[in-house]
C-alpha cells in the first residue's frame, strides 16, 4: 500500500518548537515548504494540515495539535476520516536510542518509551511506517527523560542537523517514490552502534 499520509510527530506552542520532542513537526514543516504548500487548521482532525502535489499523487501532511501524549486519537481521526489503513502512514518522530542525525526506517516493533508511538499503536494499530531521526542519548543518566526531550538543540547540534535537511528529505521522497522496502535497504544500511536499537 502506498504512503498517502505524513505525520510529524511533536507538541503545539511557540515554547516548544526547537526542542528535541518537535523533530517530526520540523521535518514535515520542510516537506511542506519545499513542495509551496501552507497549513491550516483541522479542527476535526485536531490537527494542522497541508497538501502536497507528488506526480500524480496528492498526499496529507499533519502535525497533531494535541499534544504528544494523544497524537493517537489525531491521526486516528484523520485515517477514519478518509477510510485509510495504517499502513498508508508513514509517521516521523525522534529518537533517542539513535545518535544525533541517524535515521531508521521501519514498521514493526514496540514503542521503544516514545509516549506519542505509543499511543498511536492504541488508537489506531500497527502498520503504519516509521522514520525515525535520532536526537542522541541523554547527556546522563541521571537527567528527567521529559527534561532531555523537551529540551532545545545546541548551536553545534542545530548545525549538525541543518546540514542533514537534504538527506532527510531525500529519504522521505525515496520513501515516497521507491516503497519501504527499498527504502530500507538504503536509510538502515549503515550499521548501528554498540547503543543504538537494532530493530
Amino acid at each position: 500500500m502506498s504512503i498517502a499520509v505524513i505525520a510529524g510527530l511533536g507538541n503545539p506552542g511557540s515554547k516548544y518548537r526547537n526542542t528535541r520532542h518537535n523533530i517530526g513537526f520540523a521535518l514535515v514543516d520542510q516537506l511542506a515548504a519545499k513542495q509551496g504548500a501552507t497549513w491550516k487548521h483541522e479542527a476535526r482532525f485536531e490537527a494542522e494540515v497541508a497538501v502536497i502535489q507528488l506526480d500524480e499523487r496528492k498526499l496529507m501532511l499533519l502535525k497533531p495539535q494535541t499534544f504528544m501524549n494523544q497524537s493517537g486519537r489525531s491521526l486516528g481521526a484523520a485515517l477514519r476520516y478518509r477510510k485509510l489503513a495504517p499502513e498508508s502512514m508513514l509517521v516521523i518522530y525522534d529518537d533517542l536510542t539513535l545518535d544525533l542525525g541517524r535515521t531508521k526506517l521501519s514498521v514493526r516493533g514496540s514503542a521503544g518509551g516514545h509516549n506519542g508511538i505509543a499511543d498511536l499503536l492504541t488508537q489506531v494499530g500497527s502498520g503504519f511506517a516509521r522514520y525515525r531521526v535520532g536526537i542522541g542519548a541523554k547527556p546522563n543518566k541521571e537527567m528527567d527523560l521529559a527534561d532531555y526531550v523537551l529540551s532545545p538543540f545546541t548551536r553545534e547540534e542545530q548545525s549538525l542537523l541543518a546540514e542533514s535537511q537534504a538527506e532527510f528529505l531525500d529519504q522521505i521522497y525515496l520513501i515516497l517514490n521507491d516503497g519501504l522496502e527499498a527504502a530500507m535497504k538504503i536509510i538502515n544500511q549503515r550499521k548501528a552502534t554498540t547503543h543504538e536499537r537494532n530493530d
